[in-house]
């Protein structure tokens, strides 16, 4: 393909150097977006009498044609073009002719790339926060089934204090609406637009910006015109949201492997969503959690390639920023297919309720509760701390629980302990006393619940709109 800037140039490119060039193995994805960002410049351009009126409804139909062709089937990339903006102009002026070269009329490919990836990334940030809201609501749902079974919290991947399974579930729910926010945080930067920047210094046609802006659904146009063909703060954001999203898949993950073990027994994967071994048929392995946790290292990587990318570059474009794309396109592509499997995954698992509670019974996990009972009492924490201490060491050379201590046995400890002190170190007991906001008792859980699902309706219908 003859190349649309050869006019400067005696000598034809290198192969390999337009190979090194060339975009549209990775910028074809966006053809819909510069074909619809083309539409708007050329009805401005007819509007505006830049170009006349008829030549600029020729050029929407025509690229009309090529949108409906590309769709269809009937028109296939050329990739010996060296990006979908100059694939889509080639194939409009074979169609149109001199009509059709026209249309890049008071725009640059800098100010024109800036607009497909803006409105590219636009949708693609929609389409992650609808999936990270079904794997939201999907954690609500499971949380609601156990608001009442009990298992062991941890500090330190120790046995710490006793909470439920809904209480676990909904601490990942706050972070996935953190995550939410996040995306649109990053849309509403994202939601400006650069096209009429030009090269970087405008152009001395008179256009109308804002009427593109309205046409193509931002929220306004770009306010300088350096910074709008140069930003790329909106990817960096997007790649940010979406490394801290996996971050947060990862530690679910993560979570669910030492759930689907042996050693814990808390859950079991559906078959569907496990796989198994090439030489030892026991095994059942989650190979998802495992994916989603190594595929969050490309997802922080990209963040990193972004930042560093930017972080020398002088005003305006670079051709260095010719790589944005193939990063924050992965990061997109890498967490919808994360979310998207985690969801079904955890809808299927099977939650073994008793081998929950078996843990929470061992382990010791009710220690503060029985310091809390002294506390209760009267006496002070540091001194009930010390009495309970003595008693777990007590335990364990005796091979004793809490709840299988007798009576004689903590009255020897300290007189304070009454027949009482059974039902105050119950598991149920420790749980439901804990009815503090944000706490793990069955009513606080269901209030979590409730105010997430508030939370998600309200941002899926009053944001990104």
């Amino acid at each position: 393909m003859a190349k649309m800037w050869a006019g400067r140039f005696k000598k034809e490119v290198d192969a390999k150097v337009n190979d090194f060039n060339s975009s549209i193995s990775f910028d074809a994805v966006m053809y819909k977006h510069d074909i619809e960002g083309s539409i708007a410049h050329a009805m401005m351009l007819g509007k505006q009498n830049i170009i006349d009126p008829k030549e600029a409804e020729l050029i929407v139909q025509g690229l009309k044609g090529i949108l409906a062709d590309i769709e269809s089937g009937v028109l296939e990339f050329d990739m010996t073009a060296e990006d979908i903006h100059m694939f889509v102009e080639a194939e409009l002026t074979k169609r149109l002719g001199e009509t059709g070269k026209r249309l890049h009329t008071a725009r640059s490919r800098n100010d024109q790339v800036a607009l497909d990836i803006r409105m590219y990334l636009k949708d693609e940030t929609k389409e992650i926060e609808v999936l990270v809201k079904e794997l939201a609501e999907t954690l609500c749902d499971i949380a609601e089934e156990h608001t009442e079974t009990v298992m062991p919290g941890y500090t330190h991947l120790q046995r710490a204090q006793p909470i439920t399974f809904g209480h676990h579930l909904m601490a990942y729910v706050q972070m996935l609406l953190r995550d939410i926010g996040r995306l649109q945080d990053t849309y509403k930067r994202m939601n400006v637009m650069p096209l009429g920047s030009g090269a970087l210094a405008s152009t001395t046609y008179p256009i109308d910006r804002r009427l593109v802006s309205d046409l193509l659904g931002f929220s306004a146009p770009t306010q300088n015109s350096l910074d709008g063909v140069s930003d790329r703060d909106f990817c960096i954001e997007l790649a940010s949201a979406v490394a801290t999203l996996m971050m947060h898949l990862s530690r679910l993950s993560e979570e669910v492997i030492l759930w689907c073990s042996w050693e814990f027994k808390f859950i079991e994967l559906d078959d569907a969503y496990s796989t198994g071994s090439s030489i030892m048929p026991q095994k059942k392995n989650p190979d998802i959690t495992e994916l989603v946790r190594g595929k969050t290292a490309r997802a922080i990587g990209n963040l990193t390639t972004l930042l560093t990318m930017m972080k020398g570059l002088p005003l305006a474009y670079n051709k260095d920023m010719q790589e944005d794309k193939e990063a924050v396109f992965d990061s997109c592509k890498t967490a919808k297919l994360c979310v998207s499997t985690m969801t079904p995954m955890l809808k299927t698992m099977k939650v073994l309720k008793e081998n929950m509670r078996n843990a929470a019974a061992r382990g010791f996990i009710n220690a503060t509760d029985c310091a809390d009972y002294l506390v209760k009492k009267g006496m002070a924490f540091r001194d009930a701390y010390k009495i309970t201490g003595t008693l777990v060491a007590y335990c364990i050379d005796h091979d004793k629980t809490l709840e299988t201590l007798s009576l004689q046995e903590y009255q020897s400890m300290h007189p304070s302990f009454e027949s009482d002190v059974f039902d105050a170190i119950s598991l149920d007991t420790c749980v439901k006393g804990r009815n503090v906001l944000g706490g793990p008792a069955p009513e606080m859980v269901k209030q979590q619940i409730v105010e997430a699902r508030k939370q998600l309706e309200y941002e899926m219908t009053s944001k990104m709109d």
